[in-house]
């Protein structure tokens, strides 16, 4: 039979790759890991050409059969969406601490392969290419300052401030090139390191281009606005929501969680609050792992425990997707993420935890919930199912297709599920699970407030500053009430919101409308659904839009 969409999208994996090796490289197609793109406003207007042709070539095609119209709704609202963002100038102009051309450089070296000298001679060649790649990045980026297209001024400052931390100027983590050039094989150790210093000083001087060029031109404020973050709420999240009204949802669901945070204290030190809970668990020396590498030991040890728990129960679980790695990052920069595994399943879907300088204790009770959100049940069933059905996806879909708001909320809607099956027994875990779920749905409120502009509800469930008009100390402010990560983490977090509007409340919202999503299954099946059902269902259709998702599902 032959498959119109499905050959496109193909082609279109291929093509993209071409143009950007680095989502080569994250994604696992070979052939492309030596090479940097084009990052200059040549390089992005090729990119954004090769966008809207295989959007009108994909949009015009007649599906074959159901799951080529699911891939075609999925590519058309993503690409469609990839467009609009083109038109606004957003790739190309907004930067942040967490995502921009120069963190999308720095993070691929941790994905790359270093067990052979082929690896080590593409990591070479790939550092040899990054002065040019930053060079015409600045090009872009100055073009974008002179539209009067820029980011907020508190992103450029603090991306300065990750460069000096990334290049030994500061910090406790060394000079990244350095210390990765250092484990090259003898063979070829010299010439990586000369490439790694040429890298460690363009990266560094691209950190002084943003403090002193751009800051100076970087927006005061650090709201982008109601237009800007309504397109970027529909690029995270694939669906279109009242945001005043998930605004307003994201007071009562923190209000719900603390509400059930405060009860299973009483189980930690009845009598006591919330805090002397955090303090009790904390003063546990059996539930802190003591160092980093004893942190990443136990991670590993409970991802592999739940592997093996889940396959055939409440998952089927291929024999490639039973390998998970998990690993503590070579930066201190903090926050959890996760790395889908490559093709042929020679990278495992990878873990990864950072750290921040100032951090001290390595908290198991805070990390369990972490581990459910990044491997099992969450991104790594999620992402790695998808890699491994290419009997049933496409490429595109496979390996490039990722909607924030469908992927995050899977994997909120992970660790609930794991509450669900009584897999918090343990009080102190169990605080953390909420503890974390309370701070994304606070994110749901200050990253509305703050783009948007808008004030503190009167008779707000907290008797937080009713009235009062959210800015970045506000943000700071309700967080620190509302959250027990330590300062550093939560510096980090916030700029995180402030420079990369509509992401952070994709994780709520997205959980929001998977419960939605199962409640209508469950309603259309009656007594005859089957949550294993459910899950490989929803999973089979990979990662699309949240609105996609539930029309995909209804069809079902």
């Amino acid at each position: 039979m032959t498959r119109p969409v499905d050959a496109r999208c193909d082609a279109y994996v291929e093509e993209l790759a071409a143009l950007d090796p680095l989502e080569a490289t994250y994604a696992g197609i070979p052939g492309y890991d030596h090479l940097l793109p084009d990052l200059s406003p040549e390089g992005f207007g090729a990119r954004e050409q090769l966008q809207r042709r295989a959007l009108a070539d994909v949009a015009a095609l007649t599906p074959c059969d159901e799951r080529e119209r699911v891939a075609q709704d999925a590519f058309t609202e993503r690409i469609g969406l990839a467009v609009e963002q083109a038109d606004a100038h957003a790739v190309r102009s907004q930067v942040s601490v967490i995502s921009s051309g120069l963190h999308s450089i720095r993070e691929v070296f941790d994905v790359m392969g270093t067990d052979t000298d082929e690896q080590w001679e593409a990591i070479g060649e790939r550092l040899a290419g990054v002065p040019a790649a930053l060079a015409g990045y600045r090009e872009t980026l100055r073009a974008e300052a002179d539209a009067g297209r820029v980011s907020a001024r508190r992103q450029y400052v603090e991306i300065a401030d990750q460069v000096r931390g990334w290049t030994g100027q500061q910090g406790a983590s060394g000079d990244f090139f350095a210390n990765l050039a250092a484990q090259a094989p003898s063979g070829l150790s010299e010439r990586v390191a000369a490439a790694a210093r040429e890298a460690s000083a363009a990266v560094a001087e691209f950190g002084r281009f943003a403090e002193t060029e751009l800051a100076p031109r970087g927006r005061e404020i650090d709201g982008v606005g109601r237009e800007q973050y309504a397109l970027a709420s529909r690029y995270f999240l694939g669906a279109e929501v009242d945001l005043e009204e998930t605004y307003l949802w994201g007071f009562e669901e923190l209000a719900r969680i603390e509400a059930d945070m405060r009860e299973t204290a009483q189980r930690i030190v009845p009598g006591g609050s919330v805090d002397d809970a955090v303090a009790a668990l904390d003063a546990d020396p059996a539930r802190d792992c003591g160092s980093r590498d004893a942190f990443q030991e136990w991670m590993q040890r409970r991802a592999d425990e739940i592997l093996a728990q889940f396959d055939g129960v409440h998952f089927d679980i291929a024999e490639p997707i039973r390998t998970i790695a998990c690993r503590v990052a070579p930066v201190n920069d903090g926050g959890a993420w996760y790395i889908p595994p490559n093709e042929d399943f020679s990278r495992p879907g990878t873990m990864w935890f950072s750290f921040t300088d100032d951090h001290r204790t390595f908290s198991t009770w805070r990390e369990t919930t972490t581990v459910f959100h990044e491997g099992v049940p969450g991104h790594h069933l999620q992402c790695a199912q998808a890699v491994h059905n290419a009997d049933l996806l496409n490429r595109w879909q496979r390996l490039l297709c990722w909607v924030s708001g469908h992927g995050e909320g899977w994997a909120l809607y992970s660790e609930r599920l794991m509450d669900e099956l009584g897999f918090f027994a343990d009080p102190g875990d169990r605080l953390g699970f909420l503890d974390m779920q309370g701070f994304r749905a606070a994110r749901v409120i200050v990253d509305i407030g703050v783009h948007l502009g808008l004030s503190v509800p009167q008779g707000n469930p907290f008797g937080f500053r009713p009235g009062a008009t959210w800015d970045a100390a506000l943000v700071m402010e309700f967080l620190r009430a509302h959250s027990r990560m330590d300062d550093g983490s939560l510096r980090f977090e916030v700029n995180r919101y402030l420079g990369w509007p509509g992401q952070a409340p994709s994780y709520k919202v997205g959980e929001r409308i998977w419960l939605e999503a199962r409640d209508q299954a469950r309603a259309r099946a009656g007594a005859a659904f089957d949550l294993k059902r459910f899950h490989t269902d929803a999973l089979d259709l990979g990662s699309l839009g949240l609105d996609p998702l539930k029309a995909a599902l209804a069809r079902l």
